[in-house]
C-alpha cells in the first residue's frame, strides 16, 4: 500500500478516521486501487476535513488545481450542492486519462469539467475570462504554490476559501534547509515561503493545522 509518513501519530489518525470517515462506496474502490498502485490521493483525515468545509460553506462554484485521478474532484461533487460547479486543472497526460477514464465510469463527465493544461497559464486564462470561485482547493506541484497564489487570488469571490494541501512535506518544514536532502531544498525554501506569505497577507486569515500532511485554510478578506 502507497502510505506515506504521517506528522500525526498513525493510531490516533486511524481512531478519528474510524469515527468520522464516511465516503461513498464506489470512492473507496477508487482508492483502493490508487493506493495499491502507489497513486498519491488525499489522505482520509483530509477527505473528512474537505467534505466538512464543503459541507457548512455551500460554495456555488469550486475550483481544484490538481486533478490527478480524479478521486478529490469525486469526493467534491459528493460534498456540494448538485447545481454548483467544478472545475479541475491537470496537465499530466497519464493522469489526465486516469482521470478522465475515472469521470466516465462514474457517470461525472457532466458534473466535473476538466482543463487540460499547465497550471499557471489555466488560471490565468480563467482569471482573464471572469471566472470566480468561493472554494478553491490547492494539491498540485508544492514548488509551484506561491506562483499559483496571485492567480488564485484573482479568482477568489470576498470571502471565499482557499485549501492548500500538503503543506507540512511529512514534518520536514520545521528542518533547517540543511537537515532536508539537497534535491528537496528548493521545495522546502518555497514552502516555507509560501506559508510566510499566507500568514502575513493583511488579504487573507489563515489557519494551518497538522490535518493529513498539513493543510492551510485561507479566507480572502479582500
Amino acid at each position: 500500500m502507497g502510505r506515506l509518513p504521517m506528522i500525526v501519530d498513525e493510531r490516533l489518525t486511524t481512531y478519528i478516521d474510524s469515527l468520522n470517515w464516511n465516503i461513498p462506496e464506489y470512492l473507496k474502490e477508487v482508492e483502493k486501487e490508487a493506493l495499491e498502485h502507489e497513486v498519491p490521493i488525499i489522505r482520509r483525515s483530509m477527505q473528512s476535513l474537505l467534505c466538512f468545509l464543503l459541507r457548512t460553506r455551500k460554495p456555488k462554484a469550486v475550483l481544484e488545481i490538481g486533478t490527478a485521478i480524479g478521486f478529490s474532484g469525486m469526493l467534491i461533487s459528493e460534498c456540494i450542492d448538485e447545481g454548483a460547479v467544478i472545475d479541475t486543472i491537470e496537465k499530466v497526460p497519464m493522469r489526465l486519462k486516469e482521470a478522465k477514464n475515472n469521470f466516465k465510469k462514474y457517470q461525472k463527465m457532466d458534473r466535473i469539467h476538466l482543463y487540460e493544461g499547465d497550471a499557471a497559464k489555466v488560471l490565468q486564462e480563467l482569471a482573464e475570462a471572469g471566472k470566480r470561485y468561493d472554494f478553491v482547493f490547492l494539491d498540485a506541484a508544492k514548488g509551484q504554490y506561491l506562483n499559483f497564489l496571485p492567480f488564485v487570488l484573482a479568482l477568489l469571490n470576498v470571502e471565499g476559501m482557499l485549501v492548500t494541501d500538503n503543506v507540512l512535506q511529512d514534518g520536514d518544514i520545521i528542518q533547517s534547509r540543511f537537515a532536508v536532502t539537497r534535491r528537496d531544498r528548493t521545495i522546502h525554501g518555497r514552502m516555507r515561503e509560501y506559508l510566510y506569505t499566507l500568514t502575513h497577507s493583511e488579504n487573507l486569515d489563515t489557519v494551518i493545522l497538522p490535518v493529513g500532511d498539513g493543510v492551510a485554510l485561507s479566507v480572502y478578506k479582500n
